[in-house]
Protein backbone atom coordinates (compact mmCIF):
# COMPACT_ATOMS: atom_id res chain seq x y z
CA UNK A 1 0.00 0.00 0.00
CA UNK A 2 1.83 3.09 -1.04
CA UNK A 3 0.75 6.87 -0.47
CA UNK A 4 2.07 9.96 -1.96
CA UNK A 5 2.31 13.45 -0.47
CA UNK A 6 3.56 15.89 -2.57
CA UNK A 7 5.89 18.54 -0.72
CA UNK A 8 6.98 22.00 -2.14
CA UNK A 9 4.63 24.31 -0.37
CA UNK A 10 3.18 24.66 3.14
CA UNK A 11 0.66 21.99 3.17
CA UNK A 12 0.51 18.17 3.30
CA UNK A 13 -2.43 16.63 2.65
CA UNK A 14 -3.66 13.35 3.87
CA UNK A 15 -6.56 11.67 6.17
CA UNK A 16 -3.87 9.84 8.32
CA UNK A 17 -1.83 12.81 8.86
CA UNK A 18 -5.02 14.86 10.24
CA UNK A 19 -4.97 12.07 13.27
CA UNK A 20 -1.29 11.85 13.70
CA UNK A 21 -1.42 12.82 16.94
CA UNK A 22 -3.66 10.03 18.52
CA UNK A 23 -1.80 7.24 16.34
CA UNK A 24 1.90 9.32 17.72
CA UNK A 25 0.86 8.82 20.82
CA UNK A 26 -0.34 5.17 20.21
CA UNK A 27 2.97 4.26 18.86
CA UNK A 28 4.93 6.09 21.62
CA UNK A 29 2.88 4.15 24.39
CA UNK A 30 3.54 0.71 22.63
CA UNK A 31 7.15 1.28 21.45
CA UNK A 32 8.59 -0.10 18.17
CA UNK A 33 9.52 -3.72 19.65
CA UNK A 34 9.23 -7.21 18.50
CA UNK A 35 5.13 -6.12 19.17
CA UNK A 36 4.99 -4.70 15.62
CA UNK A 37 5.53 -8.28 13.97
CA UNK A 38 2.11 -9.15 15.47
CA UNK A 39 0.43 -5.81 15.61
CA UNK A 40 -2.94 -5.57 13.56
CA UNK A 41 -1.99 -2.70 11.90
CA UNK A 42 0.66 -2.47 8.84
CA UNK A 43 4.67 -0.41 9.55
CA UNK A 44 3.72 2.42 8.22
CA UNK A 45 7.33 3.70 6.37
CA UNK A 46 8.01 7.06 5.44
CA UNK A 47 10.42 8.13 2.86
CA UNK A 48 11.56 11.71 2.25
CA UNK A 49 12.96 13.10 -1.11
CA UNK A 50 14.90 16.01 -2.02
CA UNK A 51 13.87 15.62 -5.65
CA UNK A 52 10.69 14.84 -7.53
CA UNK A 53 10.48 10.87 -8.35
CA UNK A 54 10.76 11.17 -12.11
CA UNK A 55 14.12 12.83 -11.93
CA UNK A 56 15.28 9.56 -13.22
CA UNK A 57 18.24 9.79 -10.91
CA UNK A 58 19.17 10.08 -7.01
CA UNK A 59 15.31 10.01 -6.23
CA UNK A 60 14.24 8.34 -8.69
CA UNK A 61 16.07 5.08 -7.55
CA UNK A 62 15.57 5.51 -3.57
CA UNK A 63 12.13 5.53 -5.04
CA UNK A 64 12.91 2.16 -6.54
CA UNK A 65 13.98 0.70 -3.25
CA UNK A 66 10.54 1.75 -1.94
CA UNK A 67 8.76 -0.32 -4.26
CA UNK A 68 10.75 -3.15 -3.91
CA UNK A 69 9.93 -2.73 -0.25
CA UNK A 70 6.13 -2.97 -0.71
CA UNK A 71 6.44 -5.69 -3.22
CA UNK A 72 8.77 -7.85 -0.89
CA UNK A 73 6.57 -7.36 2.65
CA UNK A 74 3.35 -6.77 1.33
CA UNK A 75 0.45 -6.35 3.78
CA UNK A 76 2.80 -6.20 6.37
CA UNK A 77 3.64 -2.20 5.51
CA UNK A 78 2.33 0.64 4.01
CA UNK A 79 4.67 3.59 2.55
CA UNK A 80 4.15 7.43 2.02
CA UNK A 81 6.61 9.39 0.12
CA UNK A 82 7.05 13.11 0.22
CA UNK A 83 8.95 14.43 -3.03
CA UNK A 84 10.39 17.64 -4.10
CA UNK A 85 11.40 18.53 -0.37
CA UNK A 86 14.11 21.00 0.29
CA UNK A 87 16.71 20.67 2.43
CA UNK A 88 16.00 23.24 6.07
CA UNK A 89 12.81 24.00 7.35
CA UNK A 90 10.60 22.67 5.24
CA UNK A 91 12.47 18.67 6.00
CA UNK A 92 11.69 19.34 9.29
CA UNK A 93 8.07 20.01 9.21
CA UNK A 94 7.95 16.91 6.78
CA UNK A 95 9.87 14.85 8.74
CA UNK A 96 7.76 15.73 11.84
CA UNK A 97 4.36 15.45 10.28
CA UNK A 98 5.66 11.91 8.77
CA UNK A 99 6.52 10.91 12.33
CA UNK A 100 3.22 12.67 14.04
CA UNK A 101 1.00 10.70 11.35
CA UNK A 102 2.21 6.96 12.78
CA UNK A 103 5.31 6.21 10.71
CA UNK A 104 7.30 3.97 12.79
CA UNK A 105 10.40 4.23 10.71
CA UNK A 106 10.99 7.32 8.24
CA UNK A 107 13.70 7.32 5.31
CA UNK A 108 15.42 10.52 5.27
CA UNK A 109 17.29 10.66 1.63
CA UNK A 110 18.98 13.88 1.13
CA UNK A 111 22.54 15.30 3.37
CA UNK A 112 20.86 17.97 3.95
CA UNK A 113 17.91 16.67 5.98
CA UNK A 114 20.48 15.33 8.80
CA UNK A 115 20.09 18.46 11.26
CA UNK A 116 16.42 18.20 10.77
CA UNK A 117 16.21 14.88 11.16
CA UNK A 118 17.96 14.64 14.42
CA UNK A 119 15.98 17.22 16.03
CA UNK A 120 12.83 15.71 14.81
CA UNK A 121 13.97 12.20 16.42
CA UNK A 122 14.64 13.95 19.94
CA UNK A 123 10.97 14.60 19.89
CA UNK A 124 9.69 10.73 18.87
CA UNK A 125 12.33 8.34 20.62
CA UNK A 126 9.42 5.75 19.52
CA UNK A 127 10.25 6.16 16.14
CA UNK A 128 12.73 4.67 13.92
CA UNK A 129 14.52 7.16 11.25
CA UNK A 130 17.25 6.19 8.72
CA UNK A 131 19.51 9.42 7.28
CA UNK A 132 21.09 8.60 3.93
CA UNK A 133 24.84 10.05 3.77
CA UNK A 134 24.88 11.84 6.95
CA UNK A 135 27.37 11.22 9.72
CA UNK A 136 25.49 12.37 12.64
CA UNK A 137 23.29 9.28 14.84
CA UNK A 138 21.21 8.86 17.92
CA UNK A 139 19.78 6.00 19.54
CA UNK A 140 16.59 5.94 17.41
CA UNK A 141 18.25 7.75 14.05
CA UNK A 142 21.16 5.24 12.10
CA UNK A 143 22.88 6.77 8.83
CA UNK A 144 23.57 4.61 5.88
CA UNK A 145 25.25 5.29 2.25
CA UNK A 146 27.12 4.01 -0.78
CA UNK A 147 30.52 4.14 -1.68
CA UNK A 148 29.83 6.31 -4.98
CA UNK A 149 33.57 7.06 -5.45
CA UNK A 150 33.95 3.51 -6.28
CA UNK A 151 31.94 3.09 -9.49
CA UNK A 152 33.32 6.46 -10.27
CA UNK A 153 37.26 5.40 -10.70
CA UNK A 154 35.30 2.48 -13.05
CA UNK A 155 34.22 4.93 -15.03
CA UNK A 156 36.79 7.38 -14.71
CA UNK A 157 38.93 4.53 -16.67
CA UNK A 158 36.42 4.50 -19.18
CA UNK A 159 36.52 8.12 -19.80
CA UNK A 160 40.41 8.20 -20.09
CA UNK A 161 40.30 5.94 -22.92
CA UNK A 162 37.65 7.49 -24.87
CA UNK A 163 38.38 10.76 -25.15
CA UNK A 164 39.97 12.54 -27.75
CA UNK A 165 40.32 15.96 -26.58
CA UNK A 166 41.79 15.30 -22.98
CA UNK A 167 38.99 17.47 -21.56
CA UNK A 168 36.39 15.73 -19.49
CA UNK A 169 33.66 18.10 -18.32
CA UNK A 170 32.09 17.79 -14.29
CA UNK A 171 28.61 18.73 -13.49
CA UNK A 172 28.66 19.03 -9.42
CA UNK A 173 25.83 19.12 -7.48
CA UNK A 174 26.40 20.64 -3.78
CA UNK A 175 30.33 20.83 -3.08
CA UNK A 176 30.22 18.37 0.62
CA UNK A 177 32.86 15.57 0.40
CA UNK A 178 30.64 12.84 -0.80
CA UNK A 179 31.15 14.90 -4.24
CA UNK A 180 34.48 15.98 -3.65
CA UNK A 181 35.36 12.69 -3.41
CA UNK A 182 34.23 11.42 -6.22
CA UNK A 183 35.14 13.76 -8.59
CA UNK A 184 38.81 12.71 -6.74
CA UNK A 185 38.47 9.34 -7.80
CA UNK A 186 36.80 9.46 -11.19
CA UNK A 187 39.94 12.04 -12.01
CA UNK A 188 42.21 9.19 -10.58
CA UNK A 189 40.77 6.23 -12.74
CA UNK A 190 41.10 8.65 -15.18
CA UNK A 191 44.55 9.60 -15.16
CA UNK A 192 45.63 5.86 -14.94
CA UNK A 193 44.77 5.30 -18.00
CA UNK A 194 45.28 8.97 -19.77
CA UNK A 195 47.61 10.82 -17.30
CA UNK A 196 47.41 13.97 -19.87
CA UNK A 197 43.60 14.11 -19.04
CA UNK A 198 41.86 16.58 -17.19
CA UNK A 199 38.41 16.78 -15.32
CA UNK A 200 37.16 20.50 -15.53
CA UNK A 201 34.12 20.72 -12.46
CA UNK A 202 31.26 23.57 -12.53
CA UNK A 203 29.16 23.88 -9.69
CA UNK A 204 25.43 24.39 -9.48
CA UNK A 205 24.54 24.40 -6.10
CA UNK A 206 21.93 21.99 -6.62
CA UNK A 207 20.99 18.27 -6.65
CA UNK A 208 18.23 18.88 -8.65
CA UNK A 209 17.81 21.45 -11.62
CA UNK A 210 17.63 20.60 -15.20
CA UNK A 211 17.80 23.98 -16.44
CA UNK A 212 21.70 24.49 -14.57
CA UNK A 213 22.47 21.46 -15.47
CA UNK A 214 22.02 21.92 -18.76
CA UNK A 215 23.52 25.27 -18.76
CA UNK A 216 26.49 23.39 -16.92
CA UNK A 217 27.19 21.01 -19.50
CA UNK A 218 27.01 23.43 -22.76
CA UNK A 219 29.31 25.56 -21.05
CA UNK A 220 31.85 22.22 -20.58
CA UNK A 221 31.43 21.38 -23.54
CA UNK A 222 31.85 24.79 -25.05
CA UNK A 223 35.65 24.35 -22.97
CA UNK A 224 36.42 21.38 -25.17
CA UNK A 225 34.94 18.72 -22.96
CA UNK A 226 33.93 15.96 -25.27
CA UNK A 227 32.89 13.27 -22.01
CA UNK A 228 30.48 14.30 -19.59
CA UNK A 229 30.11 13.29 -15.98
CA UNK A 230 27.62 14.43 -13.25
CA UNK A 231 26.54 14.40 -9.47
CA UNK A 232 23.33 15.56 -10.06
CA UNK A 233 20.11 14.08 -10.51
CA UNK A 234 18.23 15.22 -14.03
CA UNK A 235 19.31 13.25 -17.33
CA UNK A 236 20.22 17.37 -18.79
CA UNK A 237 23.83 16.70 -19.24
CA UNK A 238 23.16 13.08 -20.67
CA UNK A 239 20.69 14.86 -23.53
CA UNK A 240 23.30 17.73 -24.60
CA UNK A 241 25.89 15.10 -24.98
CA UNK A 242 23.36 13.20 -27.23
CA UNK A 243 22.82 16.37 -28.79
CA UNK A 244 26.24 17.06 -29.74
CA UNK A 245 27.13 13.69 -30.28
CA UNK A 246 29.45 13.26 -27.46
CA UNK A 247 29.33 10.73 -24.82
CA UNK A 248 28.75 10.91 -20.82
CA UNK A 249 27.51 9.11 -17.82
CA UNK A 250 24.35 8.51 -16.15
CA UNK A 251 24.23 9.39 -12.40
CA UNK A 252 21.89 6.90 -9.90
CA UNK A 253 20.25 4.84 -12.52
CA UNK A 254 20.34 4.30 -16.25
CA UNK A 255 19.69 6.97 -18.01
CA UNK A 256 20.53 5.09 -21.99
CA UNK A 257 17.12 6.08 -22.90
CA UNK A 258 17.70 9.99 -22.80
CA UNK A 259 20.76 9.23 -25.39
CA UNK A 260 21.53 5.58 -26.32
CA UNK A 261 24.41 6.47 -28.15
CA UNK A 262 26.00 8.91 -26.16
CA UNK A 263 25.70 6.81 -22.84
CA UNK A 264 28.27 5.03 -22.17
CA UNK A 265 26.89 3.62 -18.46
CA UNK A 266 26.35 4.74 -15.73
CA UNK A 267 26.67 4.59 -11.68
CA UNK A 268 23.70 2.77 -10.16
CA UNK A 269 22.25 3.15 -6.85
CA UNK A 270 20.62 -0.23 -5.51
CA UNK A 271 18.83 0.55 -2.56
CA UNK A 272 16.50 -2.53 -2.50
CA UNK A 273 18.28 -4.69 -0.28
CA UNK A 274 19.01 -2.15 2.15
CA UNK A 275 15.75 -0.74 2.47
CA UNK A 276 13.97 -4.68 2.89
CA UNK A 277 16.78 -5.43 5.22
CA UNK A 278 16.26 -2.32 7.68
CA UNK A 279 12.48 -2.58 7.44
CA UNK A 280 12.21 -6.25 8.44
CA UNK A 281 14.90 -5.68 11.52
CA UNK A 282 11.91 -2.89 12.58
CA UNK A 283 9.56 -5.50 12.10
CA UNK A 284 10.97 -8.24 14.15
CA UNK A 285 12.13 -6.21 16.84
CA UNK A 286 16.11 -6.09 16.37
CA UNK A 287 16.91 -2.85 14.67
CA UNK A 288 19.68 -0.98 15.86
CA UNK A 289 21.45 2.06 15.44
CA UNK A 290 24.61 2.36 13.58
CA UNK A 291 26.20 2.72 10.00
CA UNK A 292 26.09 1.44 6.80
CA UNK A 293 28.40 2.41 3.91
CA UNK A 294 28.42 -0.32 0.97
CA UNK A 295 30.02 -0.42 -2.14
CA UNK A 296 30.77 -2.12 -5.45
CA UNK A 297 31.19 -5.61 -3.89
CA UNK A 298 27.97 -5.23 -1.55
CA UNK A 299 26.39 -4.62 -4.31
CA UNK A 300 24.80 -0.76 -2.91
CA UNK A 301 26.69 0.18 -5.78
CA UNK A 302 26.34 -0.90 -9.54
CA UNK A 303 27.22 -0.74 -12.74
CA UNK A 304 25.00 -0.37 -15.57
CA UNK A 305 25.06 -2.17 -19.01
CA UNK A 306 27.57 -0.50 -21.37
CA UNK A 307 26.97 0.81 -24.49
CA UNK A 308 27.88 -1.92 -27.52
CA UNK A 309 30.04 1.37 -29.38
CA UNK A 310 32.49 0.32 -26.65
CA UNK A 311 36.05 -0.85 -27.71
CA UNK A 312 36.47 -4.35 -25.91
CA UNK A 313 39.74 -3.47 -24.61
CA UNK A 314 37.91 -0.68 -22.96
CA UNK A 315 35.26 -2.84 -21.17
CA UNK A 316 38.47 -5.22 -20.18
CA UNK A 317 40.17 -2.06 -18.64
CA UNK A 318 37.00 -1.20 -16.60
CA UNK A 319 36.11 -4.54 -15.55
CA UNK A 320 39.89 -4.88 -14.59
CA UNK A 321 39.25 -1.83 -12.01
CA UNK A 322 35.76 -2.83 -10.86
CA UNK A 323 37.27 -6.49 -9.89
CA UNK A 324 40.06 -4.89 -8.11
CA UNK A 325 38.14 -2.59 -6.14
CA UNK A 326 35.57 -5.39 -4.90
CA UNK A 327 38.38 -7.67 -4.45
CA UNK A 328 39.85 -4.91 -2.59
CA UNK A 329 43.21 -5.28 -4.49
CA UNK A 330 42.75 -1.78 -6.02
CA UNK A 331 41.60 1.49 -3.55
CA UNK A 332 40.34 4.13 -6.28
CA UNK A 333 42.57 7.28 -3.62
CA UNK A 334 45.19 5.33 -2.97
CA UNK A 335 48.65 6.35 -3.13
CA UNK A 336 50.71 8.67 -4.15
CA UNK A 337 48.04 11.43 -3.94
CA UNK A 338 48.50 14.86 -4.19
CA UNK A 339 46.72 17.83 -4.50
CA UNK A 340 46.08 20.86 -7.28
CA UNK A 341 48.81 22.46 -5.15
CA UNK A 342 51.36 19.39 -6.08
CA UNK A 343 51.50 18.43 -1.99
CA UNK A 344 51.34 15.10 -1.60
CA UNK A 345 48.36 14.14 0.51
CA UNK A 346 48.51 10.25 0.74
CA UNK A 347 51.96 8.79 0.90
CA UNK A 348 52.78 5.53 -2.06
CA UNK A 349 51.46 2.55 -0.61
CA UNK A 350 48.93 4.40 1.65
CA UNK A 351 44.93 4.62 1.62
CA UNK A 352 42.90 7.19 3.31
CA UNK A 353 40.62 5.68 5.85
CA UNK A 354 37.09 6.14 6.17
CA UNK A 355 37.78 9.08 8.51
CA UNK A 356 39.58 11.25 5.71
CA UNK A 357 36.94 10.04 3.31
CA UNK A 358 34.39 11.48 4.73
CA UNK A 359 35.91 14.84 5.34
CA UNK A 360 37.42 15.40 1.64
CA UNK A 361 37.93 19.01 0.81
CA UNK A 362 40.70 19.30 -1.70
CA UNK A 363 40.95 18.19 -5.29
CA UNK A 364 43.42 16.15 -6.66
CA UNK A 365 46.08 16.97 -9.10
CA UNK A 366 44.09 16.67 -12.59
CA UNK A 367 41.04 18.49 -11.47
CA UNK A 368 40.20 22.14 -12.88
CA UNK A 369 37.77 23.95 -10.52
CA UNK A 370 37.74 25.52 -7.07
CA UNK A 371 37.42 22.84 -3.96
CA UNK A 372 35.00 23.87 -1.50
CA UNK A 373 36.58 26.31 1.26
Amino acid sequence: MRTLIRSGGPVLSRRSLAAGAAAGTLLAASGLSADRARAADPLKVGFVYVGPVGDYGWSYQHDQGRLALEADLGDAISTTYVESVPEGADAERVVAQLASGGHGLIFATSFGFMNATLKVAKSFPDVVFEHCTGYKRADNVATYAARFYEGRYVIGVIAGLMTKTNVIGYVGAVPIPEVVRGINAFTQGLRSVNPEATVKVIWVNSWYDPGKEREAAETLVAQGADVLSQHTDSPAPVQVAAEKGLYAFGQATDMSAFGPEAHLTAIVDDWRGYYIERTRAVLDGTWTSGDTWGGLASGMVAISDYNTALPDTVVAAAEAARTGIETGTLHPLAGPLTDQAGTERVAEGEAPDDGALLSMDWFVEGVQGQAPR
